[in-house]
């Protein structure tokens, strides 16, 4: 461990199902410098996604649902590349390769504080009204990091290996006690059901998304989570 009780990420840390890893992000920081300006996330909320094949359920949310196609090609790679993808033409965002070797997987990270680097952040993300908006989101959080789809996807979080002018490097941080679990946000039909249970967050944290079912979906059984409370104020 560091001083700050961080360490490198590994790739055994990471050579797991998603839905294993994805807690253990919490609280990882993702560092970036890109065009020379350095910025650092605290991660607070992440999804995890599994690929055709990968682990006991299918997951209909998966860009790898159906297999390998030269979009999520950096899905079935080593762990600890960046998968970055482009969402509704806009905003890309950024997910964090695991599983085991040969199969394809991946944590979304949905949400995070700027801990270093907040005006390099602001600028990327001007419409941010206060400092906890900066990556409450995942396009935020790829707007505030600088990574850009297709130039930065593949980029190696391990060996921290410039890709097109940009590093980026995941430090793990000691585990998280207060976490959280409830559906994927925003994801359609039965894949953003609560029979998917496989969205994580730090309880309480200011800068985790507000909650919100996708089109076509709901919950599978039982009461469905009250958008915003598990968000914070």
């Amino acid at each position: 461990m560091t001083a700050r009780g961080l360490r490198r990420a590994t790739r055994g840390d990471l050579a797991r199902l998603p839905l294993e890893v994805a807690p253990l992000l919490l609280g990882a920081h993702l560092t970036t410098i890109v065009g020379g300006d350095r910025v650092v996330v605290r991660l607070t909320e992440v999804e995890a996604y599994h690929g055709r094949g990968t682990g006991d359920v299918p997951d209909p949310g998966s860009h790898a649902r159906m297999g390998r196609t030269a979009r999520n090609a950096t899905m079935w790679g080593e762990p600890g590349h960046l998968y970055v993808y482009l969402s509704h033409g806009i905003h890309s965002c950024v997910n964090v390769v695991c599983g085991p070797a040969g199969v394809a997987g991946g944590v979304l990270l949905r949400g995070g504080e700027v801990i270093e680097g907040q005006d390099a952040a602001t600028r990327r993300r001007p419409a941010a009204r206060t400092p906890r908006d900066l990556a409450r989101g995942p396009g935020r959080l790829g707007d505030a990091v600088g990574l850009r789809h297709p130039r930065h996807d593949g980029i190696d979080a391990i060996t921290g290996d410039p890709l097109h002018g940009a590093v980026a490097l995941l430090e793990l941080s000691e585990p998280v006690v207060d976490v959280a679990t409830g559906p994927r946000v925003g994801v359609a039909g039965d894949a953003g059901t609560d029979a998917f249970p496989w969205r994580f967050w730090i309880a309480g944290d200011p800068t985790v998304s507000v909650f919100r079912w996708g089109r076509g979906a709901g919950p599978a059984a039982g009461p469905a989570p009250r958008p915003g409370v598990s968000a914070g104020p």
